[in-house]
């Protein structure tokens, strides 16, 4: 059986097909938003006198940064997470296949000796469940759940 997966990038203002993903930053903050052709030329409008009397600030581009970050990930760390990703899903936490682990989930992960030593062996069916919310209209991923 074959599977033909079609991702539609959605305009965030009006709710049509849009063309690109338009990123900009302001106060130290970056920002994406996806447009159609003619909100992109909008917005690249509105910002233009703005963008003729200022001056680039850093070096690099949002890519290269991002491009970056991701290549300094080691094999040691992504052993680590599939770990705890693993205790996780052993403890009753829900958590995705892939990406960043939530805080709280790491939290249990590190403080897991002291509250095993503190508790009786059936307090991990009692751990709360980490339950997130799909961060994106656009992009599904799936979530990693063992049966127990």
């Amino acid at each position: 059986m074959a599977k033909h997966l079609v991702e539609t990038l959605v305009d965030d203002l009006d709710g049509t097909e849009a063309d690109e993903t338009v990123s900009f930053g302001i106060d130290g903050r970056q920002f994406e938003i996806d447009l159609s052709a003619e909100h992109a030329s909008e917005l690249r409008d509105l910002f233009a006198p703005f963008v003729r009397a200022a001056r680039r600030a850093g070096g690099r581009s949002a890519q290269k940064r991002s491009h970056r970050a991701n290549s300094n990930a080691t094999g040691k760390s992504k052993e680590k997470n599939a770990i705890i990703r693993a205790w996780a899903m052993q403890n009753g936490f829900s958590v995705w296949e892939r990406g960043r682990l939530p805080s709280a989930v790491l939290t249990a992960y590190e403080n897991r000796d002291n509250a095993a030593a503190d508790q009786p062996e059936s307090a991990s069916a009692e751990l709360p469940t980490l339950i997130t919310e799909e961060k994106s209209k656009r992009r599904n991923r799936s979530r990693a759940t063992i049966d127990a």
